[in-house]
């Protein structure tokens, strides 16, 4: 993508890369018929559409924009890819790239993108990249879970930090990642088994697990995940079991928050119950499960809700609400408010990830899980995608759906 101080796409992505044609941005008479959204709702423009299952979307304080295929369904031929010059390319270069699940024998996993989840760029003009490193959500490939920073000046990586397995178990799948603005700190989630929170020095590489399997972090049992309206299962009868998953940092970066997509309870904790333990001798009191627990707070239910992101424009929370092919705001001022519909439209089937661009723009990703292979007999192994674009105002959100809908 071409960068400015306001975002603007002129970019044509090719069909030979896995990504079919990128218009651009378009005002809401641009659109292409069956594109925009409900009067009243913020106008949706399709950015870009994918032929390879997307999760991650990110875009650099100067433009840039990154996108990543975990290895879910499909032994994805490009994990990170940089949108540039009306092309995808591999990022930061083909090396990093080319894991295949066939060549696991004989690739280092410690020096390649396994299983690619997230893609977060910083405001010291880094991209982070979260390799949960468990192809098709199965078993973790030993060595292959790890956090690697990427100089944007540069182009090349700068800082690998590897989890060994207290900070990553067996059945982890490391999902989403938010960094602190000073640069210091990481928070990700793990939508695993056992659902946690892992804290991350930047500096120092050290890593902490907390609240593993804690009930903020876990699914709640009394909630089914559906689409299409009935319950979303796989073949085999298994439903949707994705613990902590969506994860927000406040702009001023005092206030983490997270929660579960089978669940309908979003979470916050200030972020200074979570770390300085990096410098000290010994893990303090602080940071036990049953101090931190005490310190977390009940923010309100959003219902089952994948992506989380609090947009430096307007300090609201945007909230995907993939049960309702939507993108929901809370107003994160007032206590107790409840979400309210920014745009909701069949073609959002399942809005994962969110980014916000340096002109207000906010993208979201389309990861169609529900149209997968895993819960959809038939489904093609390569599921088409999209990136979508909103640009929001105060002004463009329908009405109070109060706690949220869990079903």
């Amino acid at each position: 993508m071409t960068s400015s101080a306001g975002i603007r796409f002129g970019l044509a992505l090719s069909l030979m890369s896995g990504v079919a044609s990128l218009p651009t941005l378009a005002s809401a008479q641009d659109r292409t018929p069956g594109q925009g959204s409900a009067a009243g709702q913020a106008p949706l423009t399709k950015i870009a559409s994918f032929e390879h299952q997307v999760t991650g979307i990110t875009v650099s304080r100067d433009g840039r924009m990154f996108v990543n295929f975990p290895r879910w369904s499909e032994d994805a031929p490009v994990s990170v890819a940089e949108l540039k010059d009306g092309k995808p390319v591999p990022f930061p270069d083909l090396g990093w790239n080319s894991w295949r699940n066939a060549k696991a024998d004989t690739v280092d996993p410690k020096t390649h993108f396994v299983c690619v989840q997230s893609v977060v760029a910083d405001q010291q003009d880094r991209l982070w990249v979260v390799d949960a490193a468990a192809p098709a959500m199965a078993h973790v490939i030993k060595d292959g879970p790890k956090l690697v920073g990427i100089d944007l000046k540069t182009n090349q990586v700068v800082k690998t930090i590897p989890f060994d397995s207290s900070t990553v178990l067996q059945a982890s799948y490391i999902n989403d990642v938010r960094i602190a603005p000073d640069g210091k700190t990481a928070y990700l989630t793990d939508s695993g088994a056992e659902g946690a929170l892992i804290v991350v020095d930047l500096d120092s590489g050290s890593a902490k697990r907390l609240l593993s399997g804690h009930a903020s972090t876990m699914p709640d049992t009394s909630v089914t995940v559906q689409y299409d309206g009935k319950p979303l299962r796989r073949p085999d009868g298994r439903g949707v079991d994705f613990a902590a998953d969506g994860i927000a940092l406040s702009p001023d970066g005092k206030t983490l928050y997270w929660q579960a997509i089978k669940g309908k309870t979003l979470y916050s904790l200030p972020t200074d119950a979570l770390t300085g333990w990096a410098t000290a001798s010994f893990v303090p009191e602080s940071l036990s499960d049953r101090t931190l627990s005490g310190k977390i707070v009940t923010v309100g239910e959003n219902g089952p809700a994948d992506g989380l992101m609090i947009s430096r424009e307007d300090g609201r929370m945007y909230v995907t609400s993939p049960q309702d092919n939507a993108v929901k705001v809370r107003d994160l001022s007032r206590t107790g408010a409840g979400l309210t519909t920014l745009v909701q439209d069949p073609q959002l089937r399942w809005p994962d990830t969110f980014s916000e661009g340096p002109d207000g723009t906010v993208y979201v990703t389309t990861s169609h899980i529900q149209d997968s292979a895993d819960y959809k007999p038939g489904a093609p192994i390569s599921l088409p995608t999209e990136l979508w674009a909103i640009k929001p105002s105060q002004g463009d959100v329908t009405g109070s759906t109060g706690a949220g809908t869990a079903r």
